[in-house]
């Protein structure tokens, strides 16, 4: 059991926020915080210390909060156990309510899962699954600018899985009614949980097989062919986006 003199690093978090010292989880007592433990969740270590979860809500001070996307730079195990804290935070708070019978659900410490205090059923975090994909054409990549994004800023094509739907066929459908084209050869490249609020972004390689560019105006404002000296503004570093041009380009980017 946590000890108000014990030291662990602390996840405090508000929606995709959390309370950050020196750009990292502060590692002190909760004594010396003045932080309450009896609200405390263990959600596992953090270069072999314990880390604990609380919500901002559960204190009694107001603290400063920073934006999970400041750590993308940092560790990507520190970037892993905040994105894991924002998503039992997001939990919290979207699923306060059963789904089975409708009753109140409470925090349940030892499952981290919502429990309907009716029927008892548990509900987990929920993730949503959904592709990256970089498209190689010669020495090209297909970048694209999402009419959400004013700064300019270019990225490679991504959505959510449908029901009944693979990955692949996710890769193939999302590149077709975004951009026109076709793709072949679609491969794994890696994945990275995104806590906005709780997605599980799966990045692929694919191989240009035919066809035009056709921007869907709904999602994209602007796509084209893009070599390693003709970059517009990308995805920031950390990112699975930003890994994925770069490999597919074969070089490091300087912002």
């Amino acid at each position: 059991m946590l000890k108000k003199d014990q030291k662990v690093n602390w996840c405090i978090v508000d929606n995709s926020t959390l309370h950050l010292q020196d750009k990292t989880l502060p590692y002190e007592t909760a004594e010396a915080l003045n932080l309450p433990i009896e609200h405390a969740i263990y959600i596992g270590e953090l270069d072999g210390q314990p880390c604990y979860w609380l919500n901002a809500s559960d204190l009694d001070d107001e603290l400063e909060m920073t934006p999970l996307r400041e750590l993308l730079t940092e560790s990507e195990s520190l970037f892993l156990m905040a994105s894991r804290a924002i998503q039992y935070g997001h939990m919290a708070s979207a699923q306060r309510f059963c789904n089975q019978c409708g009753g109140r659900n409470h925090l349940n410490h030892n499952q981290l899962s919502m429990q309907c205090a009716d029927c008892r059923t548990l509900h987990y975090p929920r993730i949503f699954p959904c592709i990256i994909v970089a498209i190689k054409k010669d020495n090209q990549i297909l970048l694209a600018q999402h009419a959400r994004h004013t700064s300019g800023m270019h990225t490679v094509i991504a959505g959510f899985v449908e029901v009944g739907e693979t990955l692949e066929q996710c890769v193939a459908r999302e590149i077709k009614e975004e951009t026109g084209i076709e793709v072949a050869n679609i491969r794994y490249f890696g994945s990275q949980p995104w806590a906005f609020p709780s997605s599980m972004m799966v990045a692929f390689l694919a191989d240009y097989a035919g066809g035009e560019i056709l921007v869907d105006k709904e999602e994209l404002s602007s796509a084209g062919w893009f070599n390693k000296d003709t970059l517009p503004p990308v995805a920031p570093k950390g990112t699975i986006a930003r890994a994925l041009i770069e490999h597919t380009l074969n070089t490091g980017i300087v912002d």
